[in-house]
């Protein structure tokens, strides 16, 4: 793993209309809770109780939260911790290496301002000096 990555895991599942993702924390609580251990509460191991789908593009692609429609019609239920546990029970486990910006753009992935966000916005800031002429600020 190269300085500033991290592993990121998530369980992904196929629906019958799009991809769904849930984002796992701890891969070895999550592990013990699937092979039957439902004592574990999903907090444990699930930071944020969201559902993120792919637009049919597995785990890659963006990431947008889903709607409740769309939970409702896929899953029967638009309730997030019944849709979570169906996922989690039906889906498999993926696990990847990702840099620490990459995760934080995802995360805020979920929050409605940032999901309308322009793509401008989520590029990192130049480097460098930006206007060392100081072109307009000087007095004519």
């Amino acid at each position: 793993m190269a300085r500033g990555e991290t592993t990121q895991s998530k369980v992904h599942f196929k629906g019958s209309q799009d991809d769904y993702l849930v984002f796992v924390d701890d891969v070895d609580a999550f592990k013990k809770w699937s092979e039957g251990d439902k004592t574990i509460p999903l907090a444990h191991f699930i930071s944020s109780f969201k559902v993120f789908r792919t637009h049919n593009q597995g785990v890659q692609g963006t990431y947008d939260a889903a709607a409740k429609g769309t939970l409702e019609s896929e899953f029967g239920t638009s309730v997030d911790d019944d849709v979570i546990k169906i996922i989690l029970e039906k889906g498999t486990l993926q696990s990847s290496e990702v840099s620490n910006s990459v995760l934080e753009l995802q995360s805020n992935q979920g929050e409605e301002h940032k999901a309308n966000a322009s793509p401008h916005k989520q590029m990192p800031e130049r480097q460098g000096s930006k206007n060392d002429s100081n072109g307009g600020m000087v007095a004519h």
